[in-house]
């Protein structure tokens, strides 16, 4: 096992606070976060998130370890509530700004939060379920609130009246944000503030496979994760000096470790993109910065290389592109590094271990595989019968590492805790492993197709279908079938809006085993996906 060096020992650190002061002391002067035309320095989110921890404490009843949840979108309102709420001692539960009143209403109601933050877009659903919930502080904030006057006026009148959405709703105890980072009774640091293997945070499952829970990270846990993916990033990016862009959601479990701790940590500059679907807003950062870096997923990448503008940009100071969340196809990795120069580096993860578990090294990027664990991580694959499998051979990751969870809040039974007696976490992932440590995954477990008898793993057969010159996405699901026991429906996006079945049928038997080849062949203009742009197979089997 991998160990992490003296300097990145977590054991430096007893706390997120202590993280949280560390940099923005080490890092006070250089620029943090940009969002819609304004920069903060890291002194000056300092000073913000002090205010906002300081009016948590005077002026609301909220006591240390108190749950709070934060429904924001990518602005500079979200380091400095998160950092704030750091200081003070709660507990963040981050929530999916375009969540469903219903959805809202299950994490609050299963997280048991006091106090949300929510950006006002989004307040006529709080409204809706607000008696439902055990909620007495209420947070607002509109687009523009840390911006200069004259930006903030426009942004926030644009929101309201252009763009229309900012809905009618009535919240009559809520508080500006505003207001509450304008605090001026001095801040002081709780003595009973969380520490080591307390809660820090509560991030929800994305939910693809069934109803989201609630993964619990301690500040051990997330001080651990930060470390390992810094022992990668210290590889390519340098400290104090790059631009590192966020087009993924911060409530993402993985632009959240690498916005909000990893990058911090460094002192390097986050550009935060409020939309994750505007491409617009990426296209146009690139123009206005030197950009160094971004994470995205698939569907993201997918998109870019199908944009004129994006091909036209200048790509010779971009040096990393990190890939988590899906599966990356081979053909938009391989395409991306010919456009770009700059290859992708795939990693692998889950909410439930902070999320970080494998990522690629630099230099040494295999396409198609999320590389090595990272350090102080252990893994072992295990078949059907609960045995551990042969070097090369399939079957279910199970992890073991100071990044893993807690365990789900308010989940009691063994099956949703997915532990062993020896604190080994049962990922539902598919994956065979080289011998020289090279992690592919197969499939999710409960993904996997059965057709008379063989495992089909819809991963594989999305990977060749893609590579189709007229495909531009597919989704493969299984649904029962009398004579097979299942049958593969395949769900495909075209480039040109044309619908050829028998030429893909061909494609497909060129390259998959016959019982692999898809049975049912499905036209759509769209998949169904996530906020973060995950293929929902959920849906499609509706």
């Amino acid at each position: 096992m991998e160990k992490l060096s003296e300097e990145l020992s977590p054991l430096r650190y007893n706390s997120l606070r202590e993280v949280v002061n560390y940099f923005s002391t080490e890092h006070g002067s250089l620029d943090a976060y940009s969002c819609l035309g304004k920069t903060l320095t890291y002194a000056e989110v300092d000073k913000l998130s002090d205010n906002f921890a300081a009016y948590i404490q005077a002026h609301t009843d909220l006591q240390v370890g108190d749950r709070v949840a934060v429904q924001l979108l990518n602005t500079l309102q979200f380091p400095i509530a998160f950092f704030g709420l750091v200081k003070a001692g709660m507990v963040t539960v981050t929530t999916n700004p375009l969540y469903t009143s219903q959805e809202m209403l299950h994490q609050f109601s299963d997280s048991g939060v006091k106090a949300v933050i929510i950006l006002e877009s989004f307040c006529d659903k709080l409204e809706e379920i607000l008696p439902q919930t055990g909620i007495s502080t209420i947070i607002v904030t509109r687009l523009g609130d840390v911006q200069s006057p004259v930006r903030s006026t426009i942004l926030n009148f644009g929101a309201k009246y252009l763009k229309r959405i900012v809905p009618k709703y009535n919240l009559p105890n809520a508080v500006s944000f505003k207001a509450v980072i304008s605090c001026e009774v001095a801040f002081a640091e709780p003595s009973n503030s969380g520490v080591g293997d307390d809660v820090a945070l509560i991030l929800y499952t994305g939910g693809t496979t069934g109803v989201s829970k609630g993964a619990m990270l301690s500040h051990k846990n997330l001080i651990a994760n930060m470390m390992q993916l810094r022992s990668r990033c210290l590889l390519l990016i340098r400290d104090k000096v790059e631009n590192i862009a966020a087009p993924l959601p911060l409530y993402h479990s993985y632009a959240f470790l690498l916005h909000c701790l990893t990058m911090p940590y460094a002192g390097n500059h986050n550009i935060l993109i409020p939309n994750p679907r505007d491409l617009s807003a990426l296209i146009r950062i690139f123009k206005d910065f030197v950009v160094n870096g971004f994470v995205g997923i698939n569907t993201l990448y997918l998109a870019l290389l199908q944009n004129k503008k994006f091909k036209l940009l200048n790509f010779e100071h971009l040096k990393f592109c990190g890939a988590g969340g899906m599966a990356m196809s081979t053909t938009v990795s391989n395409q991306w590094a010919s456009i770009t120069g700059c290859e992708i580096i795939e990693g692998y993860g889950l909410t439930e271990c902070s999320p970080v578990v494998s990522v690629n090294i630099p230099g040494k990027v295999r396409v198609g595989t999320v590389g090595h664990l990272v350090p102080e991580t252990e893994c072992k694959v295990i078949d059907e019968e609960g045995d551990e499998v042969a070097i090369g051979e399939r079957g279910e990751l199970w992890v073991r590492g100071p990044q893993v969870m807690l365990g789900y809040w308010s989940q009691g039974s063994s099956e949703e805790k997915r532990y062993d007696e020896s604190d080994w976490f049962e990922t539902g992932d598919l994956v065979e492993i080289s011998e020289d440590g090279y992690i592919t995954i197969v499939d999710r477990k409960k993904d996997m197709i059965l057709v008379s008898g063989f495992n089909v793993f819809p991963n594989e057969v999305e990977d060749w279908v893609n590579q189709h010159p007229r495909v531009l996405e597919s989704a493969a699901i299984g649904v029962p079938c009398e004579r097979t026991g299942e049958l593969i429906r395949l769900f495909v996006v075209s480039k040109d809006s044309s619908e050829f079945k028998e030429d893909l049928r061909s494609h497909c038997r060129k390259g998959l085993t016959a019982y692999k080849v898809p049975k049912e062949i499905v036209f759509v203009d769209e998949l169904p996906k996530s906020n973060i742009g995950k293929i929902l197979r959920r849906e499609l089997r509706k």
